[in-house]
């Protein structure tokens, strides 16, 4: 097997080096093709690493924007470790405000995890922070600034770590392919945006000839009905996605569809393509057309090989995919969920050859179903029916105590079940593979297999016409107690999504076994996407003793107030 060699390695470095002063000045599109080939972000390896961040121009499509950056780099340095070693990471902050870097899905001392108020009290300006911590795992991850909005302005990056023991999936050459959302506009802005009008980045809503195709369909009465609910719910089923192609711009490795990063090959070569979801906001549906993809790690781990010709990836996810390509360039297809715009990509044995780009698909509409109001005691995935009692039950159910109630929410799932085995919204009908989380498997048995011995639920909630989100109706600045978990007790947490919406969850310091099918072999991950109106468990052993963020992934969702402290203490 030819791996990267230390040859490889050493050239990857240095051209990285050689590059960094020049790439400075130029835009994303005009890197050094030889140096993108190598691993497709420019980057630094070893033990001990210096990292800037501070203000710094950036070019998309020959505008000129404003980045909070690290290194000058957007993304920030590939940051390539291996298994076993110390690291020593000084962050310095050139900023007039607080910085932070959250190593996202590294196991390591929760002082070390780079949450200000949480962790630690952050990077003041002008100063130094060094993080300091043994690696414990190998893999696929990434990094990120866990202070205000400054992610969505380019401060993120990837980070490959080596594993200790040769790697059991063969591959010839590999990739990074960050996937990430970039605005013009100021994050703060598109935040104060949203709180005046939630759907401000919506413009595909509904229209009358929309509803006269529904009266041709399905009859006056029924479509009638079905547009009074969604009028009384005050809510729209276009809205798969707060902030859109509109004001987004959808890069690979810091390329813009019309810039498009290009990858080289030879024919025949085993291609690892490690995808990293480091946008904001956005959940992309992945596909290669013409190309099978063989999905061998999630979340940095290793999962029992799977063959499928489209995956989801939601925001904070990690997958590690293995192709094959043949003679012909390969057109990277990553379309958002809403279908309101695209990152591309292509995988080239030449530079230059370019594939066809495939048209975006029709936008999907949620349903009843996504409420979790139409199931009427169906078993998992069934019928799509229109319940039209629902809003008028969820209202009765919300005056409960059982339930969380506020201003924080304005509906309850009715009837959420499980969803794990259900393709992605939009993805149902397609004629080819999509992966679902039932498909992964991990490939090593689950390292602890005691039955959960305490179970806990947690509602994701919203008021999506005042732009609020929370756990349990109580926004994380009202929070005044931790969840708590008992040190070394094996938990089951229960996640019920009462929202429109799919929510990216993740989860700190530790990874859960999601809980797909009672085996021992469950995949193991940091971050799963849960689905409007699902309800699924997973399972936690709480082996890092500390305070640990959790919270959703998409950043305006965190920032208005979904995220709460998980707080590991004592033993169990």
């Amino acid at each position: 097997m030819h791996r990267s060699s230390k040859y490889t390695r050493r050239r990857f470095v240095q051209i990285a080096s050689s590059f960094a002063v020049a790439q400075a000045f130029l835009p994303p599109w005009a890197r050094s093709f030889e140096a993108a080939d190598l691993a497709g972000v420019p980057g630094l390896e070893g033990n001990r690493f210096d990292l800037n961040v501070a203000h710094s121009p950036v070019h998309i499509d020959g505008r000129k924007g404003h980045g909070v950056l690290v290194n000058g780099q957007m993304p920030a340095p590939l940051l390539r470790w291996r298994e076993g070693d110390e690291l020593t990471l000084n962050v310095t902050n050139h900023l007039e405000e607080d910085t932070s870097i959250h190593w996202h899905g590294i196991l390591l001392p929760f002082e070390m995890d780079g949450v200000p108020g949480v962790t630690f009290p952050g990077i003041r300006p002008g100063e130094t922070f060094t993080y300091r911590f043994k690696l414990q795992q190998s893999g696929t991850y990434w990094y990120h600034s866990h202070s205000g909005l400054q992610e969505q302005q380019g401060h993120f990056g990837p980070i490959i770590i080596d594993p200790a023991e040769p790697d059991a999936i063969e591959y010839d050459r590999e990739y990074v392919v960050v996937l990430s959302d970039w605005t013009f506009e100021h994050p703060h802005k598109v935040f104060a945006r949203l709180k005046k009008h939630s759907d401000v980045y919506n413009r595909q809503q509904r229209t009358l000839g929309d509803f006269f195709d529904d009266v041709r369909r399905k009859g006056f009465t029924a479509a009638w009905k079905d547009r009074a609910m969604w009028g009384r719910m005050r809510m729209n089923p276009t809205d798969l996605s707060d902030v859109t192609g509109v004001v987004y711009t959808y890069l690979i490795n810091g390329h813009s569809p019309y810039a498009n990063w290009q990858g080289l090959f030879r024919a025949g070569e085993r291609v690892k393509l490690r995808f990293i979801n480091a946008s904001a906001m956005s959940i992309f549906n992945v596909r290669i057309p013409g190309l099978p993809m063989t999905v061998v790690a999630s979340d940095g781990l290793d999962v029992k090989p799977v063959e499928t010709d489209e995956f989801q990836i939601g925001v904070a996810e990690t997958f590690d995919v293995v192709v094959r390509p043949a003679k012909a360039p390969y057109t990277i297809m990553a379309e958002t969920n809403d279908r309101s715009g695209y990152a591309r990509a292509t995988l080239t044995p030449e530079a230059g050859l370019v594939a066809p780009v495939p048209k975006l698909r029709p936008r999907p509409l949620l349903s009843m179903k996504d409420m979790a109001m139409n199931h009427n005691g169906q078993h998992e995935g069934g019928g799509h029916g229109h319940h039209h009692h629902g809003a008028m039950q969820m209202q009765k159910q919300m005056q409960t105590h059982d339930h969380p109630k506020g201003p924080g929410v304005v509906g309850l799932a009715q009837n959420p079940v499980k969803r794990l085995s259900e393709r992605p919204l939009g993805l149902e009908q397609e004629p080819h593979r999509v992966l679902v989380y039932t498909d992964l498997e991990s490939r090593q048995r689950n390292p602890d297999l005691r039955p959960p011995e305490r179970e806990m639920e947690l509602h994701l909630t919203s008021n999506m016409e005042r732009y609020m989100w929370s756990f349990d109706g109580v926004k994380f600045s009202e929070v005044t107690e931790p969840l708590r978990f008992r040190h070394g007790e094996r938990l089951r947490l229960t996640l019920v999504n009462d929202t429109m919406m799919p929510h990216p969850i993740h989860l700190h310091g530790m990874f859960f076994d999601l809980v797909t099918k009672e085996h021992d072999h469950k995949p193991r991950k940091h971050t799963v996407v849960v689905k409007p109106g699902e309800k699924l468990s997973m399972d936690i052993t709480a082996d890092a003793p500390g305070d640990w963020a959790f919270h959703c992934h998409l950043l305006y969702h965190m920032h208005a107030g979904m995220m709460r402290v998980v707080r590991v203490v004592g033993s169990a």
